[in-house]
């Protein structure tokens, strides 16, 4: 063991094609949880159980770019928030308005369609809402005052495609259509043809204007959403959340997880293991009864049992983790820590009177370094999975967007019976190549490691 150095290492490991594509498949995991802590907002993730933050979101949505395979396209959720604004004073009456454009080509009408703004005012100003149709019809959607106020005031509201008043205003103007419109709804007659009731492809510009006598009125906040059936790159689920956020941060959570309970598990292994074989007799014998007990406990079991009765906080399952991690690395330590000790330079150093720490850590540790590191690197699957399967069971943290959660919610919902596929197959893929590239780095460790151990 003593022959191999860090240099033999790196050199064996670049020849295995396991190997580097174990690595290749780390630095992409690392890379998307570097990208995810720095694009994502903290805040996004911490919002993550709260139903309001992701209000203005499509529920059960599914991934944009499945419109790529399919022959009719569907309608995608959109969210704009980047209004033209154009602000004009005429004497008393000031008009403020906001207009948003909206490419539409899609084979399905939306959903709905929702105005979310917060204005700031004085009085009673007037709020007219209008869309402008790619075959050039000007559709009236909604003329409201808003609540009088004598004090500068904010107001904050949503405008919905089923309010009665776009419903009445639309059947005011239904002259302009050749059908009739009865029990149709608003999101179907603004989007559909003159002539028949069909999807009206082109680019639409819907209004919003505010008059008032005060120059001061404005409008802080303004969005338009068109709702969809599709929407972002990995869909929403049922609680309207954007899996794309989870995903991503389940990565970081995932490394984070498997990484530490397998350096720290390894290392208690180690040193507990080397110890013990290296003083021998009854605090071997003492020391291996106890790893043999810890050993025969059941871990699951004892897992769900502990989540349950204590705490599903991810920081204890990890502690947890830790305690039932390094039996199995303490009985193989404990085995080379008895090869090693007979060797020479081990009994020249006890006759010299080096102390039994410096025996250790000098001359047995660092030789089992190569065995170490194959340990963490196979150990670090099966850290994610326990916690995915915790968390599977309703066991985990649900603060956290681990995959593991956005599975068991996808349970809870019924998605496979659904057939809600961008659900499920994800988060279950990420656990898969996650557990992939540090078997691959493993595998191949131990390819040079063992040999080497063998002599």
């Amino acid at each position: 063991m003593s022959g191999i150095t860090p240099q033999e290492i790196k050199q064996e490991f670049l020849k295995s094609k396991m190997g580097i594509a174990g690595i290749v498949i780390l630095t992409i995991l690392v890379a998307t949880s570097i990208i995810a802590m720095i694009a994502i907002p903290v805040e996004t993730f911490q919002e993550w159980n709260n139903p309001g933050s992701w209000i203005l979101y499509p529920k059960v949505a599914i991934p944009i770019w499945v419109n790529m395979f399919m022959i009719e396209k569907i309608p995608e959720h959109k969210i704009l928030e980047n209004p033209n604004i154009q602000t004009i004073s005429q004497e008393e009456i000031s008009l403020t308005s906001h207009q948003f454009g909206l490419n539409f080509d899609y084979d399905y009408f939306p959903n709905d369609f929702i105005y979310v703004f917060s204005s700031e005012y004085t009085g009673s100003p007037l709020l007219k809402m209008s869309v402008i149709r790619p075959d050039g019809l000007k559709l009236e959607l909604l003329s409201t005052s808003l609540p009088h106020s004598n004090s500068k005031t904010i107001h904050s509201e949503r405008i919905f495609s089923t309010d009665e008043a776009i419903k009445k205003n639309l059947s005011l103007q239904s002259e302009k259509f050749q059908f009739s419109l009865n029990r149709l709804s608003s999101e179907d007659i603004v989007f559909s043809k003159a002539h028949a009731n069909e999807p009206l492809k082109g680019n639409y510009i819907f209004s919003v204007d505010l008059y008032g006598v005060n120059f001061e009125n404005q409008i802080h906040e303004s969005k338009l959403i068109i709702g969809g059936k599709a929407f972002g790159i990995m869909g929403t689920d049922e609680l309207r959340r954007d899996l794309a956020v989870g995903l991503l941060w389940g990565t970081p959570l995932a490394l984070f997880i498997g990484i530490v309970v397998s350096i720290t598990s390894v290392v208690m292994g180690l040193l507990y293991g080397v110890y013990a074989g290296f003083k021998g007799k009854k605090t071997d014998e003492a020391m291996m009864r106890f790893n043999d007990v810890i050993y025969a406990l059941p871990a699951l079991p004892f897992l769900i049992i502990l989540s349950v009765t204590i705490s599903n906080s991810i920081f204890l399952m990890i502690g947890f983790l830790m305690i039932f991690g390094w039996v199995g690395i303490a009985k193989v330590a404990r085995s080379m820590s008895l090869q090693i000790k007979t060797r020479g330079y081990v009994d020249a150093a006890n006759m010299m009177g080096q102390k039994d720490s410096k025996i250790i850590f000098k001359h047995i540790l660092p030789q089992l370094l190569p065995y170490a590191f194959a340990s963490i690197a196979i150990s670090v699957p099966a850290a994610i999975t326990t916690e995915a399967g915790l968390s599977f069971l309703g066991l985990g943290d649900p603060s956290f967007p681990t995959w593991g959660q956005i599975l068991h919610d996808a349970n809870i919902f019924g998605a496979a019976a659904r057939g809600l596929w961008w659900w499920i197959m994800p988060p279950g893929i990420m656990i898969a190549i996650t557990g992939l590239a540090f078997v691959f780095i493993g595998n191949a460790l131990d390819a040079i490691v063992n040999p080497k151990l063998k002599r």
